[in-house]
């Protein structure tokens, strides 16, 4: 039996498919018509079992919804204190208002969540695929153009390989390929050379963050291991985003922002 963290040892040497975030987001969509099948099919102890699981998680779910949604609450103010007397029944009600409240907790969790994706370019040009990619005719006539070749920057991961040149679709240029960044640490006020572990999000196109394509606006993963940023756990930070602030095909660089 293997020991130790060795599939996230994996995922931090080599990074993970270009594609994963595609794959895990179709999975999740595909999940519920799964379980709906299942539902359907399942007979007998089986379905029994199923029932009383699924029960129990609707259960939890309408608890979670219960928690976020807001609720009437009664809270003190010292300045609607009306003047005069005052009936004895009105007394306890004296100086209240009501008003929509949320836990704190909740609270905080909703200003991180609106916080993580604040990043310093919001807006970017969009690049349509003629800028994007080039047509290579193939074949014996040249007659054929179903390939292309990707015109901007790209990160291509280490395990790497690629498909026989006859049936390769998309081409990215080996001159056109980067490995590391400039990123500048808006607290620190100090910029590092970092290795870039991925491409997360290219605003452009889903495709795109497919191939890698390194644009103005692109999110990127990178190596802060050297750094030595640790979370509040005491773990030791490895891998962070940061935002493409230039254009790679212009400067010949990759310089980035860290979203903290």
């Amino acid at each position: 039996m293997p020991q130790n963290e060795y599939i996230e040892e994996a995922i931090r040497r080599h990074g993970r498919r270009m594609d994963h975030a595609e794959r895990k987001r179709k999975k999740e969509a595909r999940k519920v018509h799964k379980n709906s099948e299942f539902a359907q099919k399942v007979h007998g102890l089986k379905a029994k079992l199923y029932n009383k699981k699924r029960h129990s998680e609707k259960i939890q779910m309408k608890k979670t919804l219960k928690v976020h949604d807001e609720k009437n609450a009664k809270q003190k103010t010292d300045d609607a204190v009306p003047e005069g007397a005052v009936p004895a029944y009105l007394l306890d009600r004296e100086g209240q208002q009501r008003a929509k409240v949320l836990s704190n907790m909740l609270k905080q969790k909703r200003k991180e969540k609106a916080g993580k994706w604040n990043v310093p370019l919001p807006k970017v040009r969009g690049i349509a695929e003629d800028e994007m990619f080039k047509v290579v005719k193939t074949g014996k006539s040249k007659s054929k153009s179903w390939k292309r070749m990707v015109t901007k920057p790209t990160f291509v991961g280490d395990g790497f390989t690629r498909k026989p040149p006859k049936y390769e679709r998309f081409i990215r240029p080996m001159a056109l390929r980067y490995k590391k960044a400039n990123v500048t640490h808006p607290e620190l006020k100090a910029t590092f050379q970092l290795p870039i572990i991925g491409v997360k999000k290219n605003p452009q196109s889903p495709m795109y963050t497919q191939l890698g394509v390194l644009t103005k606006g692109t999110i990127i993963e990178v190596n802060v291991a050297e750094l030595g940023l640790v979370t509040t756990g005491g773990k030791v930070l490895w891998g962070k985003y940061a935002q493409i602030t230039n254009n790679p095909e212009n400067d010949g660089c990759i310089n980035a922002l860290l979203l903290v």
